[in-house]
């Protein structure tokens, strides 16, 4: 399977996959004048970026992700004019809540003073003295940290002052930090989207990525859900004469085009199961100890009102994060990193229909919310999650009129890269985080001529950011120059 000559003779190029990685990748390809056509097995495009009426008519749940700080920080969805094709970013008045019990809350505020403010003792002083330099790098960190094997990075010195912590465990820096509990929390749920254990290398780094991107950009929902990202995407790449094909599952390569690059929005699981290519025995290994991480169980409701959170901060975020002190929290990660349920799980709770009504009919509102679990895991988390909303809210489960639920195999069917229900592509730890799939520095070039990979299983990740597929197209534009 040898493409490598056709590269700069015919500028054709297959995607297969319509998720938003293989979305950037056919544009930035398309915009470069190629003939992109993209090849989506589902009935709709978007991968983790779809909306749709799970539980009742009328009430529009994101199918996987829902809030989306990578959606405005990522330079590879920034630049887009998504704006012009229909997306509207809606921002809540906070990005993020962590209740604590009774009235009290940790909150994520888009200012750091505001946020630090909030804090007992001189947890605000250490937390302005952690944040502020990462806020004064702007979106030069946040563009490195997106493009981890890119040498020289754009922010040098904010980059070395994030890895001082960023490499450290988000117990680690919690604890040696902070003095109390809010600013403890706070760190430890933004830190355990990580899906690992939080006494794990290089956890505090995504809670200190999250964290600065709710000071720079905030933590919007995409208004009508998050379908409507994937759909700008797609009328983007039309304007520029590429295509989607829905229904069109690929099982073998040498059905496509053999004089067009082909670029895989796949994970290696995917990858190797692929017929009609032949992948040099060395590197279809090395992509079968790619591993995966922790799965997730979601659940959607259609409510009859906004969820009754005793602090009120909770109710001014379309984001909640549920699990209490940094010890609970902890303690539920460490449990699915050792392969149990945690009886407390921590929850991760969307409430888009805060911010935007298009959500649910008048007086209704949405909620999802999902937790981790072992990967593939056959245990339904319903009661735990609820319980746990509860224990912050009471009188939510009276709120409750419809209830949608998928579990760890529910959410592979809806999209193959969930393997497991792994919902990162992989898993993310410190090995893993440079070798995605395999260690290299140009990772989304395969040893076959002319074939890609451009998914969450590349630098720099899971997320709805395009940045692999971006890197992926860059990859395919030099080779062909």
């Amino acid at each position: 399977m040898s493409r490598r000559g056709a590269i700069g003779r015919d500028r054709e190029a297959v995607v297969v996959g319509a998720g938003p990685n293989g979305l950037v990748a056919a544009i930035t390809l398309a915009r470069a004048g190629w003939q992109v056509t993209v090849l989506e097995a589902a009935s709709s495009p978007g991968g983790g970026t779809r909306t749709e009426e799970l539980t009742l008519p009328g009430y529009r749940h994101d199918v996987c992700s829902a809030v989306h700080p990578l959606g405005l920080g990522s330079p590879a969805l920034r630049d887009l004019p998504l704006g012009e094709h229909g997306l509207r970013w809606l921002q809540p008045d906070l990005p993020l809540a962590h209740p604590l019990g009774g009235d009290r809350a940790a909150v994520l505020d888009r200012s750091i003073a505001v946020t630090a403010a909030g804090f007992e003792g001189e947890d605000g002083k250490a937390y302005r003295r952690m944040m502020g330099p990462l806020e004064r790098s702007g979106s030069g960190l946040v563009d490195s940290l997106l493009s981890p094997l890119s040498i020289p990075p754009k922010a040098p010195v904010g980059l070395a002052r994030y890895g001082l912590d960023g490499i450290r465990s988000a117990s680690g820096v919690a604890r040696s930090k902070f003095d109390h509990d809010q600013a403890q929390a706070l760190l430890a749920g933004m830190a355990a989207h990580s899906m690992l254990s939080l006494d794990a290398p290089i956890t505090a780094g995504y809670g200190l990525m999250l964290g600065l991107l709710g000071h720079l950009v905030g933590w919007p929902v995409a208004e009508g859900g998050s379908q409507a990202i994937a759909d700008a995407l797609v009328s983007l790449l039309a304007s520029h004469g590429g295509t989607v094909e829905l229904d069109r599952r690929v099982e073998r390569l040498d059905e496509l085009d053999p004089g067009a690059v082909v670029l895989l929005d796949l994970t290696p699981r995917q990858v190797v199961r692929l017929g009609g290519v032949e992948l040099p025995e060395r590197y279809r290994r090395r992509l079968g100890r790619y591993r995966y991480g922790p799965g997730v169980f979601k659940v959607d409701w259609a409510l009859d009102g906004p969820i009754p959170w005793r602090a009120p901060e909770c109710g001014r975020s379309a984001t909640v994060h549920v699990g209490g002190t940094l010890e609970e929290v902890a303690h539920s990660e460490a449990e699915v990193t050792a392969g149990r349920h945690a009886e407390r799980p921590f929850v991760l709770v969307a409430q888009a229909s805060v911010v935007d009504p298009s959500r649910a009919p008048a007086g209704g509102q949405t909620g999802w919310a999902y937790c981790h679990v072992p990967a593939r895991s056959t245990v339904d988390m319903t009661d735990a999650i609820e319980a746990q909303v509860e224990r912050f809210a009471p009188g939510f489960r009276d709120r409750i009129v419809g209830r949608h639920v998928m579990g760890p195999a529910a959410i592979e069917r809806h999209d193959a890269n969930y393997v497991g229900g792994d919902i990162n592509g992989g898993v993310a730890d410190l090995r893993q985080f440079f070798g995605r799939p395999v260690l290299s520095p140009h990772p989304w070039r395969t040893p076959v001529d002319g074939l890609y990979l451009c998914s969450s299983a590349t630098p720099p990740g899971g997320g709805v950011h395009g940045m692999c597929g971006w890197h992926a197209a860059q990859c395919v534009l030099r080779d062909a120059s």
